[in-house]
């Protein structure tokens, strides 16, 4: 296992992240569908990541009502896990209770979430504590403000977002920096070879201001692990099925994993391996979360970390899989290089 540099900051992180989303089952019936893993299996897949190297597990509150998070605290606590040795992400911000301040971004809601966080994890302090959603209502000062208390009363190390746009994480790090206060280290985004979107905007803002990503989604719900065929049928079937959900492109995903799979057979690995190695091959991808029902699922995924992918599968795979340039790009992006040009 590699690790990476959580942001800015000395933090050290496996770059695969295990996704703790399929665990519990409680509030209503999506939660019980999509994994419903119970203690025992909780307990054994946790095992396996940690004996393969990872030191990084995210989880948030709005997973299974919180029992994806009751379910990990008594996880590492079966299992005698130093707690110091294990970075913990959890996420505040979605809606867990009833009533207009049962979500969102405010200081009331995130002070509250925060404690019942961690009495869940069965923990004095969060290691990545991330705004699970974007809230319109409250100024980002306010929940600047609110993540900083946090960090300076030692319930929190570090902060981050998920799912914002560029242009709405440098806002943060501008306020951030104004008012000195503990900045958003980490955006975890939507990214796959299937949806490489966040590569206009928000990968160039990572490397340009040293945030880091963590990747969701990377295997797109099981279609990019090749076990799906083009008509949807496959020998061992998942929770989706293998749909590709609009906007995506049919034929265009499954292009995609044709080629993953002929570049797995080269390397005797599956087609899921690469589809992670290809995302990890880019310096901003701080860590990939990956999720897993089994140990063995575990020992698949973690064989990503440290895989080499040659100049041209890598090339082969990018081009199938690259963005279709949107028009003003297109047409400036050789005018935006040249003075770069007359120098090299």
């Amino acid at each position: 296992m590699r690790y990476r540099k959580l942001g800015r900051s000395g933090l050290l992180v496996s770059e695969l992240c295990l996704g703790t989303n399929m665990y519990g089952g409680a509030g209503d019936k999506f939660w019980k569908n999509f994994g419903g893993l119970g203690q025992a299996q909780v307990d054994a897949v946790i095992a396996r990541a940690l004996e393969g190297g990872v030191n990084f597990i995210d989880t948030a509150d709005g997973y299974s009502m919180g029992e994806s998070e009751t379910l990990v605290g008594q996880a590492l606590r079966n299992l005698k896990v130093e707690r110091a040795q294990l970075v913990v992400c959890t996420k505040g911000g979605m809606a867990t209770s009833p009533g207009p301040n049962g979500g969102g971004a405010s200081r009331a809601h995130l002070l509250h979430a925060c404690e019942q966080s961690l009495r869940r994890l069965q923990t004095d302090y969060i290691d990545l504590y991330l705004l699970h959603t974007y809230d319109s209502l409250t100024p980002f000062e306010e929940t600047l403000r609110a993540f900083d208390d946090l960090v300076r009363a030692g319930k929190v190390r570090y902060v981050g977002c998920c799912n914002f746009a560029a242009w709405e994480v440098m806002k943060a790090l501008g306020i951030s920096e104004r008012e000195r206060l503990a900045r958003f280290e980490i955006v975890q985004c939507n990214w796959s070879l299937a949806t490489r979107d966040i590569e206009r905007e928000v990968v160039p803002l990572a490397r340009s201001e040293g945030v880091g990503i963590m990747a969701w989604g990377a295997l797109l719900s099981g279609v990019l692990t090749g076990k799906y065929q083009r008509d949807g049928s496959s020998d061992r079937p998942g929770r989706f099925g293998g749909a590709i959900r609009p906007p995506l492109d049919h034929g265009r995903v499954h292009d995609i994993v044709d080629v993953l799979r002929a570049v797995a057979a080269a390397h005797e690995v599956t087609a899921a391996e690469i589809a992670l190695a290809f995302l990890l091959h880019e310096p901003a991808a701080t860590s990939i979360i990956f999720g897993a029902t089994r140990p063995e699922q575990v020992a698949a995924n973690l064989r990503a970390s440290g895989l080499k992918l040659t100049a041209d599968e890598y090339q082969c795979i990018d081009q199938v899989s690259a963005l279709v340039p949107d028009f003003a790009s297109h047409l400036l992006g050789a005018g935006r290089t040249a003075r770069a040009r007359q120098y090299t």
